[in-house]
């Protein structure tokens, strides 16, 4: 028999507003964002007692919304920490993410959306057929119109011209040898 996996529990739940701009004023610009979520895991880390930090998707493109030169100058965070000492840092009001059923759910519901939509595409399908046949049609009778214009005129070719002999070219500024 396969093990069920078990969920983590919630162990610790808390709300942080991180300061951003103090760290960030330590390093070039073109390294602010990058050391704002260096910040935000060492904050965390130290807070929470774990060094098992995981960042959330909406806390990250919150760092990086106007680029790696302008991070935001604090950010308000909800970190929770699991019973295994793994924490996961995400933007407040950010919405949690949907179990794994509701996901197959909602793939479903886009696959019978999809087959509902095939009429629409079986005619664009069909459409498309028919111009490709129309355009082999066209080329099939193209060749055959120039089968018989090949056929009715016999090109003569141009008489050869005599080679000339080859002469052996020396530099400009040599003398001439006669």
């Amino acid at each position: 028999m396969a093990k069920k996996e078990e969920s983590s529990k919630t162990v610790l739940e808390r709300v942080y507003n991180i300061p951003l701009r103090r760290e960030t004023l330590k390093v070039p610009p073109f390294k602010k964002a990058n050391k704002a979520v260096k910040t935000v895991k060492q904050f965390i880390s130290k807070h929470m007692k774990s060094e098992n930090v995981m960042i959330g998707k909406r806390l990250n493109l919150k760092i990086w919304e106007h680029g790696a030169k302008n991070p935001p100058h604090h950010v308000k965070v909800n970190a929770v920490k699991d019973d295994k000492g793994k924490i996961f840092v995400e933007l407040v009001g950010a919405p949690k993410e949907k179990p794994k059923v509701e996901e197959k759910k909602a793939a479903k519901k886009e696959k019978k959306e999809a087959k509902a939509e095939k009429p629409e595409e079986k005619l664009e399908k069909e459409v498309e057929e028919i111009k490709e046949e129309r355009a082999e049609e066209a080329k099939k009778i193209e060749k055959e119109e120039i089968k018989e214009l090949k056929k009715e005129h016999h090109p003569q070719h141009a008489p050869r011209m005599p080679a000339r002999p080859k002469v052996q070219e020396s530099h400009p500024t040599a003398p001439r040898s006669v």
